[in-house]
């Protein structure tokens, strides 16, 4: 077997489920997979007929990040729109999508997005936005993974469609991309207070045809929730079950307020929750009971929401916070344990893309979707534990060779396939119009 490239003597942290770290080992790559893991002695004769060799020495090597709940090009607005909560935000932030969205626009901000993700160590990402054939053009273009798909919207929405526009571009998106192994695609309502009963229906029948993902935002604030029981009688969570639209291909973000019985349907369903902690905190919708999730079986991965909302689109504060924050907010140090946080940011992400049996962890016969941390720096030195530096240590400046598929695509913190100062340029020169749409 020809082997296309060896990884040794790094720190390997798996994120399997045994949780298995080897202190001095790596991988061997063929055809975009892993063909063999373990101690770097063992990797020898690998390496003897490896086309690329990489001594991993004061590296940390663990699978890339798994990002389940994004808005790429909403990168564009980043601190556009600030010190409001949910509801009066997305008034403004409509109003200035609506001014400069177009395919092109939306690819650019999506390079932005994607370079950022990417050099940061997000390997796949799960983004909602309004031109999805344009999230995928610019995702190939930085050498990503991405989940993304028809968006459903009530009225015409910034990209103008209507309807029949809407379940036309969804259906030609399945069979553009059905075959793609870089692509997950799904079909992505906006939320259960913007879209009718309905449409969801119509979204998932299109997903369930094609056997593929569905992606909504839920439970985000109090607000919503009031409206969604005042429309139709019941809160989010039991408003999208009597539909008939949760199960393990479904992943629901934020889900910030929920009650108990809520839980239970997620966790009787086998949904995914998408935990965006910036985001929630940012625009004060609240702390989601996560602690209470994990206890109940739900199945829980980590998001950054977009820019435009967090500022940055940064997996490494996201994993800190979900780390952290509940700790404080039930004063119980055990709240979630650093192997839950990390299993938010790498196998669960897997399972939401419906890719758990190639993402999600470094064992062999899985895709070689994998980062390097460096961990010759000061704040990474004692290291006792190479899993607890990764939650509560690591910065997204740490990352420097990021593979997808055994590719390279970051090498020492530098994009391979995509020049992004033109991106920069392009933007620094857009960026007049964008502050226009606020003045």
């Amino acid at each position: 077997m020809t082997v296309d490239l060896v990884v040794k003597n790094a720190i390997v942290v798996t994120c399997d489920e045994k949780q298995t770290v080897i202190q001095n080992g790596g991988v061997a790559v063929s055809n975009g997979r892993i063909t063999q893991i373990g101690e770097s002695t063992a990797l020898e004769q690998a390496a003897q007929n490896a086309s690329n060799v990489i001594d991993g020495s004061g590296h940390i090597l663990m699978p890339g990040l798994i990002n389940s709940h994004c808005h790429a090009a909403d990168s564009l607005f980043r601190g556009l729109v600030e010190d409001l909560p949910l509801e009066p935000w997305l008034q403004k932030v409509w109003t200035a999508e609506g001014a400069i969205l177009n395919p092109q626009t939306s690819h650019l901000g999506s390079l932005l997005g994607f370079s950022e993700l990417l050099l940061s160590g997000v390997t796949s990402t799960m983004d909602m936005f309004w031109y999805p054939v344009e999230t995928v053009r610019a995702a190939r273009e930085v050498g990503m993974r991405v989940s993304t798909g028809g968006i459903f919207f009530d009225g015409p929405g910034v990209d103008g469609a209507t309807l029949d526009d809407r379940i036309a571009s969804a259906e030609a998106f399945f069979e553009a991309f059905a075959s793609a192994d870089d692509v997950f695609p799904a079909t992505m309502p906006h939320g259960a207070y913007t879209v009718g009963p309905e449409n969801l229906k119509t979204a998932r029948d299109i997903t369930n045809k094609h056997g593929g993902l569905f992606s909504t935002h839920a439970a985000e604030t109090k607000a919503e929730q009031a409206d969604v029981e005042g429309r139709y009688g019941s809160s989010v969570i039991r408003h999208l079950d009597h539909l008939d639209l949760l199960d393990e291909r479904t992943t629901l973000a934020h889900c910030v307020h929920l009650d108990d019985e809520e839980i239970a349907i997620l966790a009787r369903t086998g949904t995914t929750v998408s935990h965006n902690p910036m985001s929630n905190l940012k625009l004060a919708s609240g702390i989601a009971r996560i602690p209470d999730m994990l206890a109940a079986g739900v199945h829980v991965a980590l998001g950054t929401d977009g820019a435009i909302s967090g500022n940055d689109l940064d997996m490494w504060m996201a994993l800190r916070l979900a780390a952290t924050l509940h700790k404080g907010a039930s004063q119980r140090a055990d709240a979630v344990s650093t192997h839950e946080a990390l299993g938010m940011a790498t196998r669960s992400g897997a399972r939401a893309l419906g890719a758990a049996d190639r993402l999600g962890s470094l064992e062999k016969g899985k895709l070689a979707d994998m980062i390097l941390i460096d961990v010759k720096r000061p704040h990474a030195v004692p290291m006792f534990d190479p899993v607890t530096h990764l939650v509560y240590s690591t910065a997204k400046s740490d990352v420097r060779h990021v593979f997808v598929g055994g590719e390279q695509v970051v090498r020492d913190g530098v994009l391979t396939r995509h020049t992004i100062d033109d991106t920069l340029d392009a933007v620094a020169e857009l960026a007049p119009r964008i502050a226009a749409t606020v003045a």
